[in-house]
This record gives structure tokens, C-alpha cells and sequence, in this order.
């Protein structure tokens, strides 16, 4: 079962890179963008393990200094693993975060989520729009397209991320997420949808990073504190974020 969880995930990363090959160059013109203004970009991932990926971006070793995470506690584990999901269904609530978060014309910010159809993506999605952003959507088509207009989690509207989001990167993470089955009445197991997550949010940094160097830019990159001089080289540069990313 561990090796047919390990091809599973092996064999969708590589779809992912498949998929997203064309629309990947686009998104990495708006980060660059970014970089080379030095702007921030912003990361939500408005669900339970869907925050994950705006931490896995945000003050992380080898990660974009420019990655402004929006870590809403709303929608954290952190704060209840029921009341997360009630807040991720409730209609309304991804506008405040959004209003809450300094986003504002011209920026970016990537939205992820697993399904891409919950009230607080749709909402934060819209939202951003509103004030002039640009939106990138990162989430599963498939899911959100399968997903009945009826099902509680979705928005009043019934609209997808797909549909809304200016750029879109597809995760490919199946329905239910879990790909592994048992024999009996036993819930499929092995959740795959942070490693595509993470693997995208990683993917776009490193893209951003080479595009800026071929452009003559020196981009702001972390240094792991736990490797030798890594407090040194960031004290070299944390100074131009301080104070422009609430959670730094």
C-alpha cells in the first residue's frame, strides 16, 4: 500500500507539471512582476489543510521574502476543527478577511483550496477582484465540476474558483482526496491534496526566483536560520519587510 501511495503521488505531481505547463509562464509573469517592484504577493488558502499552503509559502527556507500569508485564524484548525468548516461555509466571511488584509489595485494574490467551490474562496475570489486585484486559483477542476450545486460546502452562488480567477492552477486532487481503499466499510485513507498544494507554491517561487535572476533582478530569498550564517543573511534583508507584512 506505501509504494502504490507513493506512485499515486509521483504520477500526479507529473500530471500537475502536464497540466499547468502553459498557464504556469503566466503566473510566474505576474510574480516576477511583483518582485520586480518590489510588491508583495499574497497567499490564502481559505479551509482547514488548505492554510497549509499559504504557510508552506510564507517565511520559509528557500521562499520568496515578497509572500505576504493572510493566516485568518477563522478558518484554522488551530481554532477548531468544526468551527473551521462552518466559517469556510459561512457566505460573507472571505470578504472581511480579504478587507482585512491590506490587499488592494495591482496586487496579486494565489487562493487555494482543495475544492474550490466553499463560500470563503468564492467570496475572498470575488472580493479581491472588487478592489482591483489579480486573482490566481489554485485548486482541483475536477472536484469543484463533480461537486452537485446542492452540496452545503458550496457558495450561495454556486460559482467555482475555475471560473472566477483570472489565472488558474489546476491541483488535480480527485474527489473525497483520500486515494487509497480498503476492503469493508472503511473510508478511503492516504490525503493527497497537501503535497500538490505545496508542490505548486513551492513550483511558482523557484519559477519566480529564475525569472527574475534571467532578468537581472536579485530577488529576496530566505535563508534557513538553522543553517550556518542563514540569521546573517537574512538580517541582510528582512529590514525592506518589516512592518509591510502583518505577520513577519
Amino acid at each position: 500500500m506505501l509504494h502504490t501511495y507513493h506512485a499515486y503521488i509521483s504520477g500526479m505531481l507529473s500530471r500537475v507539471i502536464e497540466v499547468n505547463e502553459k498557464v504556469l509562464p503566466l503566473v510566474i509573469d505576474e510574480t516576477a512582476r511583483r518582485v520586480r517592484e518590489d510588491r508583495l504577493i499574497y497567499v490564502y488558502g481559505p479551509g482547514g489543510h488548505a492554510n497549509i499552503a499559504s504557510q508552506e509559502a510564507f517565511f520559509r527556507a528557500g521562499g520568496l521574502m515578497n509572500i505576504a500569508a493572510i493566516l485568518d485564524e477563522g478558518t484554522m484548525l488551530s481554532s477548531g476543527a468544526l468551527r473551521s468548516m462552518a466559517m469556510e461555509r459561512t457566505p460573507g466571511y472571505g470578504r472581511v478577511v480579504i478587507d482585512n488584509s491590506g490587499l488592494g489595485e495591482g496586487d496579486l494574490i494565489l487562493v487555494v483550496n482543495s475544492y474550490g467551490m466553499n463560500s470563503a474562496v468564492i467570496d475572498s475570489t470575488m472580493r479581491a477582484k472588487e478592489l482591483g486585484a489579480t486573482v490566481v486559483g489554485v485548486s482541483s477542476r475536477q472536484h469543484a465540476e463533480t461537486i452537485g450545486p446542492d452540496h452545503p460546502a458550496r457558495h450561495p452562488s454556486k460559482q467555482n474558483l475555475h471560473d472566477l480567477a483570472d489565472l488558474f492552477l489546476d491541483s488535480l486532487v480527485p474527489v473525497g482526496d483520500a486515494v487509497m481503499s480498503f476492503e469493508g466499510d472503511v473510508p478511503p485513507a492516504g490525503a493527497v491534496s497537501t503535497f500538490a498544494n505545496a508542490f505548486l507554491m513551492n513550483a511558482i517561487q523557484m519559477l519566480t526566483i529564475e525569472r527574475v535572476l534571467k532578468e537581472g533582478g536579485r530577488p529576496a530569498v530566505w535563508t534557513s536560520g538553522n543553517a550556518p550564517g542563514g540569521d546573517e543573511a537574512n538580517a541582510k534583508l528582512v529590514d525592506r519587510f518589516k512592518g509591510r507584512i502583518r505577520y513577519l
